[in-house]
């Protein structure tokens, strides 16, 4: 299945510009298809003052995706929420992924030591410490701690 590659978007592909009609049209949808869409939560555009609908380039081609899916896979409109849903959250956890891969360098960076100490709270935070730190008092009792000794090559 081709998911949605959110990385050939720019600044400027976010920005809500077109009307529910010309969206509509760019998509090959009718307006109403947008407006069930929006309600159901699957594409949801950004809202004037006065409450018209705005899509972005971005919105346009996540409604080409649904339709795809919709159409061409045969999904459910239910389906397609829940794999729009989980694609989000792949996003965010990529996201998350970078972010600490990047703490991680800073530290071993900084410090010249391969020894880290890593706490994860329930919630999924992630605390740095210095080995034989305990986890903040916050991720303590049910914190996942992770040691690592130095690397043998």
């Amino acid at each position: 299945m081709a998911r949605l590659d959110v990385t050939a978007f720019g600044p400027d592909d976010d920005t809500p510009v077109f009307v529910i009609s010309v969206a509509a049209e760019l998509a090959g949808m009718h307006a109403q298809t947008l407006r069930q869409y929006d309600r159901m939560g699957l594409v949801t555009p950004s809202r004037t003052k006065g409450g018209g609908r705005r899509y972005s380039q971005r919105d346009v081609a996540l409604l080409r995706e649904v339709q795809r899916l919709s159409q061409d896979e045969g999904v459910s409109l239910a389906g397609i929420a829940r794999i729009l849903e989980l694609e989000n959250q792949v996003d965010a956890l990529r996201a998350r992924v970078a972010e600490l891969s990047a703490q991680v360098e800073a530290l071993e960076a900084g410090s010249g030591r391969t020894t880290r100490v890593f706490s994860v709270s329930p919630a999924g935070d992630v605390y740095a410490a210095r080995l034989g730190e305990r986890p903040r008092s916050a991720a303590r009792g049910q914190a996942l701690v992770v040691w690592r000794g130095p690397q043998r090559h």
